[in-house]
C-alpha cells in the first residue's frame, strides 16, 4: 500500500534552501491574525508602488508560482518533469473587465496548449471562463440567454468564440482542456457552454473536461446525469474532480439572499460524496477520464484502490491525480514514485496580478483544518531527516 509520511520522496526535489524557505512560510502562514493583517498590507504596498516585489518573488511567489511568464516556468516544468510529475500552466491573472484583456487571456491559454505540444511534461491546459468573459454577463446568462439584450448577447457570442478558439486548439493539438469550476450563480452557464464544448470536441477522446466541485451537495446526482448524457450524445466526459475553493463565498450568499446553501452539511458529507464519485467514476471508465484535484490522503489512496480493483493499470492515461504547486508535495510525489499519472498547477503571471491568487493561497491553508499544520509537520520531519534544525 502506498504510504504519503515518506518526505525523503516527497522533497526529493528541494534543496535544503528550498525546503528552509517552505518552512518559514508556512510557520508565517500558519500565523492567522498575520495573513488577515498581511493581506491589505501587501495590496496596499504593490498599489503604491512600494518596492516589496523581490521579497514577494523570494517567498509566497517562489512556493506557489513557477514565473511571471510561460517561458519562465521553464525550470519548474523540467524539475517536476524530472520526477515524473506533469506541470498544468495556470494563467492566473484575475479581475481583468475589457474585451482586449479578455483577448489577451485567450490567447495568452492558447500559447500554453502550443508550449505543451514542445515538452511531454505537460500534459493538460486549464482557463477559467471568468478570465475571458464578464462575471455580470456569465451571472445574467446563467439560466438561459433569454433575457440578454441585443448588446449582451453579441457579447455572449463572442465568449462562446473564444472558449471554442481554446478547445479547438486543445483538439488540434491533442491537449487536454480543464474548463475551471467558479461560483453556483454562473456554473449553469459554464456548465451548457463546456457541454457543448465536448459535443464538438470529445467525440473520441476526453480533450475538454469539466470541474465538479463536490463541497456541492447536488454534485453527484449531477454527474450521474451528465454520464448518462454523454453516452446518449457519444461523448466522452472529461471531469476534474474537486472538492471547491467557494465555500464561505457560497454559504455567506445563501445566508444574505434568503436560499438554501448549495453546499454541503459538513466535512464528512463532501468526503462521502467525493469517495461515491471517484466509486461511480472509475466503473465508467470506458465512457469518460478523470483528474482527481485533492489534497486529501485518503481520497488519493482511495482512487489508487479502485484503480487496482478494476484492473486499471496506473499508467493508464484516462486517470490523473492533480495538486497545486507548493502543496501536498507527499502525495504528488509518493504517487509519481508509484508510477501514477501525476500533474501540479503551476500558476504564473505578473507578481502583482497574481496577488489575489497568492493571497487566497495563504487564506486557504489557514482557514483549511489543519492544511498549514500538515505541511508545516512534514517539512519539520525532512528538516530533522536531512538534520538542518
Amino acid at each position: 500500500m502506498i504510504k504519503f509520511d515518506n518526505t525523503e520522496i516527497a522533497f526529493e526535489s528541494k534543496s535544503n534552501n528550498d525546503l528552509n524557505r517552505a518552512y518559514r512560510l508556512f510557520k508565517l502562514i500558519g500565523n492567522r491574525n498575520l495573513v488577515k493583517i498581511g493581506k491589505p498590507l501587501t495590496n496596499f504596498a504593490l498599489s503604491v508602488g512600494l518596492p516589496i516585489k523581490g521579497v514577494v518573488r523570494s517567498t509566497i511567489f517562489a512556493q506557489f508560482c513557477g514565473g511571471e511568464t510561460i517561458n519562465e516556468c521553464d525550470a519548474t516544468i523540467q524539475q517536476l518533469g524530472k520526477f515524473g510529475i506533469g506541470t498544468i500552466l495556470d494563467y492566473s491573472v484575475e479581475g481583468k473587465t475589457s474585451d482586449e484583456d479578455f483577448e489577451h487571456t485567450t490567447e495568452e491559454i492558447i500559447a500554453t496548449i502550443i508550449k505543451a505540444t514542445t515538452t511531454t511534461y505537460i500534459p493538460f491546459a486549464v482557463f477559467k471562463v471568468t478570465g475571458i468573459a464578464r462575471f455580470d454577463l456569465l451571472e445574467k446568462a446563467n439560466l438561459s440567454t433569454s433575457g440578454l439584450t441585443e448588446k449582451e448577447l453579441i457579447e455572449y457570442k463572442q465568449l462562446l468564440e473564444r472558449v471554442d478558439r481554446i478547445c479547438k486548439a486543445g483538439f488540434d493539438n491533442n491537449v487536454p482542456v480543464f474548463i475551471d469550476a467558479e461560483e453556483t450563480w454562473i456554473q449553469d452557464a459554464i456548465d451548457r457552454i463546456t457541454y457543448e464544448m465536448m459535443l464538438k470536441y470529445n467525440k473520441e477522446i476526453a480533450i475538454v473536461y469539466n470541474t465538479v466541485q463536490i463541497y456541492r451537495h447536488d454534485r453527484l446526482a449531477y454527474l450521474k446525469k451528465e454520464i448518462e448524457q454523454a453516452k446518449v450524445d457519444g461523448v466522452k466526459y472529461g471531469v476534474k474532480l474537486v472538492r471547491g475553493a467557494y465555500m464561505e463565498k457560497e454559504r455567506a450568499r445563501a445566508a444574505e439572499k434568503g436560499y438554501p446553501s448549495p453546499i454541503q452539511p459538513n466535512k464528512i458529507a463532501c468526503d462521502k460524496d467525493y469517495n461515491l464519485a471517484l466509486e461511480f467514476l472509475v466503473s465508467e471508465i470506458d465512457q469518460m477520464a478523470l483528474c482527481a484535484g485533492s489534497h486529501n490522503e485518503e481520497s488519493a489512496l482511495y482512487l489508487t484502490e479502485l484503480l487496482a480493483k478494476h484492473g486499471i493499470k496506473n499508467v493508464d492515461k484516462r486517470v490523473y491525480f492533480a495538486q497545486l504547486l507548493g502543496m501536498s508535495d507527499h502525495i504528488s510525489f509518493n504517487l509519481s514514485k508509484e508510477g501514477y499519472n501525476v500533474a501540479k498547477y503551476v500558476p504564473y503571471g505578473p507578481i502583482k496580478e497574481v496577488m489575489p491568487y497568492l493571497l487566497r493561497r495563504a487564506d486557504e491553508n489557514t482557514s483549511v483544518a489543519g492544511q498549514t499544520s500538515r505541511e508545516l509537520n512534514l517539512i519539520m520531519k525532512e528538516r530533522q531527516r536531512r538534520r538542518l534544525n
